[in-house]
């Protein structure tokens, strides 16, 4: 019968073949961009900067992060509770403890980040604390070292790097799409054709990477979910976090949307009653959603 701990390895196994394949068609797109424009260049530019951008991710994505979202470093006496839950979980999980940091922000939040355990990062927002007690405030903590014990962190900060590197190749291709080529009569027809293929291909590209982004977010939100269930043996803690976090009326003031799934809600703007269209660009699913399911695996936590 599957597990939580077997639907865990499922997961992260998909997701890593998700990403191979995405990082294959981000080489492809480059290709075919090299092909329509008869500039070879374009290839080699791509397949350097593709493998050097995520060399540079894995090494500095939490100091990214970090200062993107104006996080601060806190130490044990500034924020005791917080440290020492943090701690203890840390402990349980069988974890580092990661580093810690401090979001100005009364909207609750929180996210982690780092490129494996031993790098890692968390960040809570001041609202985060002041609205959450403690069985909620654990929750919380639980589902982001959850992130952390299951490698998103690395994942979500690579999906970012390279969304972005083909919204660049697509932006590079339609700023110059009717320069060079070759114009003999005879090759018009297929240069024609190209170029239509190229221009949708352009256009359609990032719609495509993002929402492989999305899907690899609301995949790691529903697993962070459980596998924090789990680790405080308490669901409803972190449903009634969900609860309130999704709300509070307003965003973030400090957030990009390039790194608006790495946090635990949607940092943006949360909408209720989505369309469809609003609901497949989510970066997280629904919290309804999420909180029925947290509730669910309540009969089977001893």
């Amino acid at each position: 019968m599957a597990t939580i701990y077997t639907n865990q390895t499922q997961n992260v196994r998909k997701t890593w073949l998700l990403m191979s394949i995405f990082f294959i068609a981000v080489i492809g797109i480059a290709w075919a961009f090299s092909y329509i424009l008869k500039n070879p260049s374009i290839l080699y530019i791509g397949v350097v900067f593709s493998v050097g951008m995520n060399i540079w991710s894995y090494w500095y994505s939490d100091t990214l992060v970090i200062k993107m979202s104006g996080a601060i470093p806190t130490t044990r006496e500034e924020h005791f509770d917080l440290w020492n839950a943090v701690e203890n979980l840390s402990i349980t999980a069988g974890l580092p403890m990661p580093k810690l940091y401090i979001i100005n922000d009364d909207s609750p939040n929180a996210f982690a980040t780092g490129r494996d355990k031993e790098h890692a990062a968390v960040a809570v927002t001041t609202g985060l604390l002041v609205m959450l007690n403690k069985n909620e405030l654990e929750g919380v903590i639980a589902h982001e070292l959850s992130h952390i014990g299951n490698r998103d962190i690395l994942l979500g900060t690579v999906v970012v790097v390279l969304v972005g590197f083909i919204a660049i190749l697509s932006d590079m291709f339609l700023r110059t799409a009717g320069w060079g080529g070759d114009n003999r009569e005879e090759d018009n027809r297929l240069g024609l054709i190209l170029m239509i293929a190229g221009v949708v291909l352009a256009i359609f590209a990032p719609i495509v990477a993002q929402l492989i982004q999305l899907a690899i977010s609301r995949k790691r939100e529903f697993l962070a979910d459980a596998s924090g269930a789990l680790l405080t043996r308490y669901p409803e803690g972190l449903a009634s976090a969900l609860e309130k976090i999704s709300g509070y009326p307003e965003g973030l003031q400090k957030v990009s949307t390039a790194t608006a799934h790495l946090y635990i809600a949607n940092p943006l703007k949360d909408s209720k009653g989505m369309s469809f269209l609003t609901k497949l660009f989510a970066t997280h699913p629904p919290a309804e959603e999420r909180i029925s399911a947290l509730r669910g695996m309540a009969g089977l936590i001893n």
